[in-house]
């Protein structure tokens, strides 16, 4: 959460002077780089990847392990940081990421990469919000404006670096430096945050809501189970699994409504502008993890294009969403939420169209709907956020931002396996001989097997998948069509920049 001046509690001026805030925000941008670029460089190199361990049935679940614990750790870490101090806790959060970073190098399998990922997902978890807080406890209001422009050209760069490294990576060298080259930022940011940070915490007691995360997490991957697995393990278990998420759900509603200080503030739901903002970001969010997930395996595995073709049309969406932010930011105060909103769920929807329809085009035009789906996400997500910002109080800012942050999070782990599942069952035995273990793609990619049944049921599978994004980003489009109008006048785009 934003401050109006550094917190008195966590950093005094004495300790503020010894603090050397140039090079901690260097350490910062180099933790929030490591973190942003993992998210885009495993998506490029991850067909490669399988077709070194095998196990296509867990290809998503590389995705989802690491999103879904990073959503579940985040608000876990805020509570920590409050407790202990931001520094301790940003380190040790680097340091399990690393360790998970190292193990995903040396997997020897898919199952044990998908356990590594959860490992790198917990580390992952504290690094982006103790960055921001820390941008607060260090900055004033007035100079935040300016860091925090530093932090948003970071995601746009790794954004754009992330899938070109990722091909030449898997191209040039092994797979296993996709994880690895987190390594010397993770050392660097360690080192600098320990030698030009200081913090005096006074002693606190903060209330920690680890029942509602290890709840949210036990039922959110018996839904991803359920989605994923339950064309192989069976009706009953997919049923069990599915009545074993419900259960755990409601059980999750209940702490939280009942919990000091809750993982999810379900009271901001009953605010139609955040309910329906979230709503659009959380089927926005499986929109895009889709594209970014599976459109580099068909563009390598289907069209028989190189790593470094399919990292291009990943990076068109990463091109196309901070130009979009960049105009929406300077639109707000004219246009307002509605029509903006609109305009975001609109454009997401065509770029979705475009590659449901025409992917197998070619390349170009794969990259062309993954840049116009890239506008949209950008337009909603600068729209929503502002928007959720100034329609609440400041004593509410914090979590109501948290709350479409998580929901993006989770809209993003909930995607990749709701598509492995679609996947799952394009390629069942039934449909495709001997079923999607059969489908491991080749190293190489020319196209899987160069043709024949098994290259037809990779391609049927992932149009299926490009079409249940479809699906999702027309929800979005509902949901946005109906967020309310809120025009912010100049004090709250101004309170925006400065946040």
């Amino acid at each position: 959460m934003p401050y109006d001046s550094p917190d008195p509690t966590m950093i005094s001026a004495t300790h503020r002077r010894q603090t050397h805030r140039p090079l901690v925000l260097a350490a910062l941008v180099v933790a929030m780089f490591m973190a942003a670029i993992e998210a885009t460089i495993v998506a490029t190199a991850l067909p490669s990847i399988t077709a070194k361990l095998g196990g296509l049935a867990l290809y998503s679940w590389v995705f989802s392990a690491f999103l879904l614990m990073q959503a579940v750790t985040i608000p876990i870490y805020g509570k920590l940081s409050d407790l202990y101090g931001r520094k301790p806790v940003f380190i040790a959060g680097i340091l399990i990421f690393l360790v998970g970073s190292a193990l995903c190098g040396m997997a020897w399998s898919m199952p044990a990469l998908v356990a590594f990922r959860f490992i790198q997902g917990i580390g992952a978890g504290a690094v982006q919000p103790l960055a921001t807080t820390l941008i607060g406890d260090l900055y004033a209001l007035e100079e935040r404006g300016r860091v925090q422009g530093y932090m948003a050209g970071v995601w746009g760069i790794s954004a754009i670096v992330g899938p070109l490294a990722g091909a030449l990576i898997v191209q040039h060298t092994s797979w296993a430096w996709v994880f690895w080259v987190n390594l010397p930022f993770g050392v660097v940011s360690i080192a600098l945050a320990s030698l030009f940070l200081h913090e005096r915490v006074e002693p606190k007691k903060p209330a920690i809501d680890f029942a509602g995360a290890g709840l949210i997490l036990v039922g959110l991957v018996s839904l991803m189970l359920a989605l994923t697995q339950g064309g192989h393990w069976g009706i009953a278990a997919a049923l069990s699994l599915l009545a074993f998420a419900a259960a755990a759900m409601w059980l999750f509603v209940r702490q939280e409504r009942r919990a000091p200080d809750p993982v999810m503030h379900l009271e901001l739901w009953g605010n139609h502008l955040i309910a329906l903002a979230n709503a659009a970001t959380l089927c926005a969010g499986i929109a895009m993890i889709g594209v970014i997930s599976f459109l580099p395996a068909y563009v390598q595995g289907v069209l028989g294009k190189s790593a470094l073709v399919a990292g291009f049309t990943v990076c068109a969406m990463s091109v196309g969403w901070p130009a979009a932010s960049v105009a929406t930011g300077h639109l707000l105060l004219r246009v307002g939420t509605r029509r903006l909103a609109r305009i975001g769920g609109s454009t997401l929807f065509i770029g979705s169209l475009i590659i449901a329809l025409a992917v197998e085009r070619g390349p170009i035009v794969a990259g062309l709907g993954s840049f116009v789906m890239g506008a949209g996400l950008g337009v909603l997500n600068t729209t929503f956020v502002v928007a959720i910002q100034s329609s609440v109080g400041w004593s509410q800012r914090g979590v109501a931002t948290a709350s479409n942050v998580l929901m993006r999070i989770l809209g993003n782990a909930l995607g990749a396996a709701v598509f492995g599942g679609v996947l799952n069952l394009a390629l069942r035995p039934d449909r495709v001989a001997g079923g999607i273990d059969t489908l491991p793609l080749r190293e190489d990619l020319p196209g899987v097997l160069g043709g024949g049944a098994l290259h037809s049921g990779l391609s049927s599978g992932l149009h299926m998948v490009f079409w249940a994004v479809l699906l999702f980003a027309l929800i979005a489009v509902a949901a946005s069509w109906l967020v309310p109008d809120h025009r912010m006048g100049e004090g709250a785009l101004k309170a925006k920049q400065g946040s």
